[in-house]
This record gives C-alpha cells, structure tokens and sequence, in this order.
C-alpha cells in the first residue's frame, strides 16, 4: 500500500501546536527591572547564565567559542543606549571565507527556560540562516552535553535531542532582510516535510512587523517542558517586551533526562540565501533564567558606566 504523507503523519503521533490567543504570559518589565543595566544581575536567584561582554575573554564565560581563523568574533561599541555599557559583542560573517560564528554555554535546567539577549543587524543586512538556538541534551556536563547537537533533516528519537531556535526569516527572500521573527524548532513529534525528511518546524506570526536593521532589539524566549510523552509542552517569544506569540501543545520529549541545556549564540550565513559579501550582527546583555526577565532597566537618572570610542578589544 502506497503511504502519503498525510498518512504517515497521523503514524508518527504529529503534534499540532496552537498559538494562544489570550496568554497569561507576562508582558513588559521582568525580573530585570530590579537591576539597572542589568549590574548584578546575575546574583538573582532565578538566572543561571548572565553575560553583558563588558570584560574577559570569552572563553571564561562560555564553554564552546567557535571562530574561524580568530576573525569574526570581536568587540564593539554599543553606540544605543547607556545600558548596554561599553561594548557588545560583534559577529562577522565572510561568505567567501566562513559562515559566521558564535558561542556555546551549557546551565542548569529547569521546567521553564527564559532566554533573553538584545541584538543589532548593522546594515547592510542579509538573510541569516541561523541564529539563537535553545538545545536539549541528556546532561549538562560530561559527553552528554553534546547529544543535542547536529541531526539537521533528521527527526529527534524523542531521548536523545530538541531544539528550538529564534531566528530572523525573510520568507525565502520575499521580505527584506532581516525579515521577521520566527521559531524554528526540531522533536519528535515534528511534522515531516514535502521532500520526506525532517526540517525544522516554524511557528510564525503573520502580523509581526519587520525586524528594523540598524537598532537595539530586545528580544526574549521561553521554553516550557511537557510531561514525558505527553503534548502540554510550550514555548513563546517577546520583542521589546511585548507578547509576540504562544504555543502550546508541544512533546518535546520522552523522557525527563532530556532537558534544553544548552544556548548557542551565533550568526551562521550561507550562500543559499545571503548574497552580501560580509554580514555583521551585534549582540549584547543576554540572560537566561527560570523567570521572565524582560527588558533591562535604564540607570535611574543617570547616564550609566562611560562608553569608549574604540573596538574594545
């Protein structure tokens, strides 16, 4: 008997997630709002990784540094607002030489994962192909770290990996680039794509307005874990503190030893989509915590620490 599609998909238990259309998700000022320029932040109680690349080398704070040829990781100055202090993080991508690059740092789990991380595309902007990317692994430590990582095309066995990953799209070229916010997400219970493998899902929001090149963005994700096996797992996304979208209705996994353990911070640019030789993306203030966390607070009345006119480095 010939299968479609179709049929195969009701075979492999496909989840049908459903954008909530009146969340009790919180909106506006989080946890940060207790910490102006996010100083100190990372003695909260709730955060498990915090990072404003005010000072050090990278590889004090993030596990896995991925640079090609040490050219396309560096520092820059913020040029926006005094929050941000006195530099950023710049990723480069080449695409006669490289696909961008990025960073790996592993945390301490939790039922709710929020991701928040402010941003920049410095124009001219092209497509990116991927972006900030939540992962789920067997550990946090040791080999298992690792079993979350690769398996592009290929659906999840449900113990071993998901992932969720925030990502400017431009529609396959059809909006400007950056384009808009979307999901883009792999598990077990996927739905399979027209070509017979498995790529990952998106979850779009049709009435979200374009990513504006050239400007701070504050940008924040939550990932909820289901019940092993079971399709009450979520996950949603906030732009400058505003609600974007949620869904609900997600198996994430099969197992409680799978957790998403792992936040990889990059700007990854092939040629099928960008056409520009050299394409920069900023980065700065990024938190992940148990909690929402929501914009940084400006300094009360005052012009925060003093920005500096070189690269930082």
């Amino acid at each position: 008997m010939l299968m479609t599609l179709a049929t195969w998909a009701v075979a492999e238990e496909v989840d049908t997630p459903t954008r909530v259309a009146s969340s009790p998700l919180p909106e506006g000022p989080g946890l940060a709002a207790s910490f102006p320029g996010d100083q100190g932040i990372a003695a909260h109680p709730a955060v498990r990784f915090a990072d404003d690349f005010e000072s050090g080398p990278l590889a004090l704070r993030w596990d896995d540094v991925r640079n090609p040829n040490g050219a396309v990781l560096g520092w820059a100055r913020p040029d926006g607002p005094a929050f941000l202090g006195q530099r950023c993080l710049r990723v480069e991508a080449h695409l006669d030489r490289d696909t961008g690059g990025g960073l790996t740092r592993w945390f301490e789990s939790a039922h709710r994962i929020f991701v928040r991380f402010y941003t920049r595309f410095v124009p001219p902007c092209d497509a990116i192909h991927h972006f900030v990317t939540l992962r789920a692994n067997r550990g946090w430590k040791g080999a298992d770290r690792w079993s979350g990582f690769g398996g592009a095309g290929e659906k999840p066995a449900g113990d071993e990996r998901f992932s969720t990953a925030l990502e400017p799209w431009t529609n396959w070229r059809r909006w400007p680039a950056p384009g808009k916010w979307h999901f883009y997400s792999y598990w077990y219970r996927m739905r399979r794509a027209p070509d017979g493998r498995y790529w990952g899902n998106t979850f779009e929001v049709p009435e979200a307005p374009l990513i504006p090149p050239d400007r701070w963005i504050c940008v924040e994700f939550m990932l909820q874990h289901n019940t092993p096996a079971e399709s009450d797992g979520e996950q949603a996304f906030w732009v400058d503190g505003r609600l974007m979208g949620h869904w609900i209705g997600i198996a994430w996994r099969r197992t409680e030893v799978l957790m998403a353990n792992a936040l990889t911070l990059e700007s990854y640019v092939t040629d099928r989509w960008a056409r520009q030789l050299t394409n920069i993306v900023e980065f700065d203030n990024v938190v992940v915590a148990t909690g929402y966390i929501g914009p940084a607070a400006p300094f009360h009345g005052k012009s925060g620490p003093a920005r500096v006119n070189d690269r930082g480095r």
